[in-house]
């Protein structure tokens, strides 16, 4: 017999536990830059930044703590000047390509 699951039984899903190696974050990082969605990414590079360590992010970037949470937190437009702070924080850096149209 067939034993059933209820969705609220599953755990949740936390992109953070994927997260172990810069190129799990590239690779990351450019899918969510495909979408052309700022809140998106400030989302992601939040992900990220708790995967390595929010504090240690936050004093990498010169922003506090506080200050990174809420500029990173989901549905957020944040500055392009933290969202390049954060990104130096990283070690990681945008790339522009041509469109392929």
């Amino acid at each position: 017999m067939t034993e059933t699951i209820r969705i609220a039984d599953l755990p949740d899903f936390d992109i953070t536990e994927y997260l172990e190696d810069d190129q799990a974050i590239a690779e990351y990082l450019t899918v969510v830059l495909e979408e052309n969605d700022a809140a998106l990414l400030a989302a992601a590079l939040g992900d990220i930044s708790r995967a390595r360590g929010m504090t240690d992010i936050a004093k990498a970037s010169g922003l506090s703590r506080e200050a990174l949470y809420k500029a990173l937190r989901p549905n957020t437009q944040p500055r392009f000047d933290t969202v390049n702070r954060v990104c130096q924080a990283l070690g990681v850096k945008l790339v522009a390509q041509p469109l392929v149209r």
